[in-house]
């Protein structure tokens, strides 16, 4: 028994997992807060004024909160019927918002009541914005129509009827004032100069148009509808860049970051993207709870808010570096007893002794050893070591099977045992790092239990789900086999087949090595 080895716990590392910069920073968010509205949360726009609050758009009403705050601190309800949007201007006292009784309205965030009312559209308005000169709006509505609104004046401007559908998206260009694009359902994007009262440049996106994005330089053009986001050079005329299909439903929010060098996009699927605005590859995901209608992000990336079609609002804070405290000067042993006997020369009669270090077993390394195997399987298919460290369990089953004292440890278990065995494996028998030791385990626990099922239902439920894992992951394997048969066959047709070589005389009489081709 002194000779006994402890079980090497091999590593299996979990493949397509890279940690990268972008993973660092997209994770350094704390738990998200949610906070319900009282409908689907179709914007969120952030002011880019300190101390950056944002606005809410849902229902019939919008919210104003404080970048820390679950609480609005402001709230506009003046609406005849459902808000649909609503932005902040650069400097961030007022707000504009669009409702499905066609009204535009203007409101100072001092105040509660309207500022001033742009009345002319005859449908739902989806887009507002200001434009770069800070004393127009423009908005775009289910009418079909884009207008151009006076501020001091509360007039109408201009009016473009240039789209064929509704005009559900828009901005406006934050370097000239008499440039903005909309998005519309006729599946075109439009850039409108207000000096020319036409559209001076039109993209076919080939989808309805769900959200378009311009880059702070003004050269660059996102657009997002359908499954697509797609960019555009408009220096270039509307040349297409790139198209990204990423998403598995219908994209319906971007959003740039405050470097500029991220670009993100919100879709039905549930999944928030993150792009490289160099590369266009997705460096990062975001997973939640119910499909995305809005995306919004604080300065600096601070904070980013999603509003989900199920009324919730997820709030994440970057988390803050942790300051370290100065903590009193331990007093350390002096520089002469680290240095002692340094120099100290061996004598003739001194016998060197060696004093191993003692090493200290695993507990089920202990019953291993005592040939406990069913103690040392229950160990380690306890949650605190089957969830955090699964490879030491696989190792285990690995290590009983390789005895060949498997089936006798997952024999004689009651229900509460066999349903930790059972939970292990429909977890993790579809990775495949662990697949080929855990699809033997789950065929001995069927052939011991088959005969015994239908005693308990919570069991019974666990086994005929692993029964389809196993017999799913065995036609995976088979598939899999069957395709590199095929593919082998297709590399050795490819392959050229080598010439055949005979030796013949030639006129004067030397021999020639002629190659004939088969």
């Amino acid at each position: 028994m002194a000779g006994y080895k402890p079980v090497a716990i091999q590593t299996y590392p979990i493949l397509g997992e890279k940690i990268t910069q972008d993973t660092l920073y997209w994770n350094n968010y704390k738990t998200p807060v949610q906070i319900k509205e009282f409908g689907a949360v179709s914007k969120v726009d952030f002011s880019p004024q300190p101390p950056y609050n944002y606005a809410v758009t849902a229902s019939s009403r919008i919210h104003i909160y404080g970048r820390y705050s679950q609480e609005p601190i402001k709230t506009f309800s003046r609406f005849k019927d459902t808000a649909y949007c609503a932005t902040f201007r650069q400097d961030g006292r007022l707000l504009v918002a669009g409702s499905e009784d066609g009204g535009v309205q203007l409101f100072d965030i001092s105040g509660r009541a309207p500022l001033r009312q742009f009345e002319g559209h005859t449908k739902a308005v989806h887009t507002v914005d200001f434009t770069a000169d800070k004393y127009h709006v423009v908005s775009g509505a289910d009418d079909y129509t884009v207008k151009l609104w006076d501020i001091p004046n509360a007039k109408e401007i201009l009016t473009f009827k240039e789209h064929s559908d509704y005009v559900r998206c828009g901005c406006a260009s934050k370097l000239n004032p008499d440039l903005f694009i909309t998005g519309s359902y006729d599946h075109t994007v439009k850039m409108f100069d207000a000096r020319t009262n036409t559209s001076v440049l039109s993209v076919e996106h080939g989808q309805p148009v769900e959200s378009v994005l311009l880059f702070p330089s003004g050269g660059l053009l996102v657009s997002a509808g359908g499954r697509y986001v797609k960019v555009w050079d408009m220096l270039k005329g509307g040349q297409l860049l790139v198209s990204l299909k990423n998403h598995h439903k219908t994209v319906t929010c971007l959003c740039l970051s405050s470097s500029g060098q991220r670009l993100l996009s919100g879709s039905l699927d549930r999944k928030v993207k993150v792009y490289s605005t160099t590369s266009y590859k997705v460096v990062h995901s975001f997973d939640y709870a119910a499909s995305i209608l809005s995306l919004a992000l604080a300065h600096e990336d601070e904070t980013i808010v999603v509003g989900m079609t199920n009324g919730i609002l997820s709030v994440k804070h970057r988390k803050s570096e942790a300051k370290k405290e100065s903590l009193p000067r331990r007093r350390r042993p002096a520089y002469r007893t680290f240095i002692k006997g340094k120099n100290y020369m061996k004598q003739r009669d001194d016998i060197l002794i060696n004093r191993p270090a003692k090493k200290h077993l695993e507990l089920y390394d202990r019953d291993l050893k005592h040939f406990r195997i069913s103690k040392a399987l229950d160990r380690v298919l306890d949650p605190t070591c089957a969830i955090k460290t699964p490879e030491i369990t696989v190792s285990i089953i690995k290590e009983l099977n390789r005895r060949g004292v498997l089936a006798n440890a997952l024999a004689g278990r009651d229900e509460k045992e066999i349903s930790h065995v059972l939970n292990f494996l429909i977890r993790h028998l579809s990775q495949p790092r662990f697949a080929p030791v855990l699809i033997n385990a789950a065929e001995i626990i069927i052939d011991i239990y088959l005969p015994v099922i239908g005693q308990s239902p919570v069991v019974d439920k666990k086994f005929l789900l692993l029964q389809g894992l196993v017999e799913k992951e065995i036609d995976y394997q088979r598939e899999l086999l069957e395709t590199l048969g095929m593919m082998d066959m297709l590399f050795a047709t490819m392959r050229r087949k080598e010439g055949t070589s005979v030796l013949e005389h030639t006129s004067d009489g030397f021999p020639e090595n002629k190659k004939i081709e088969s």
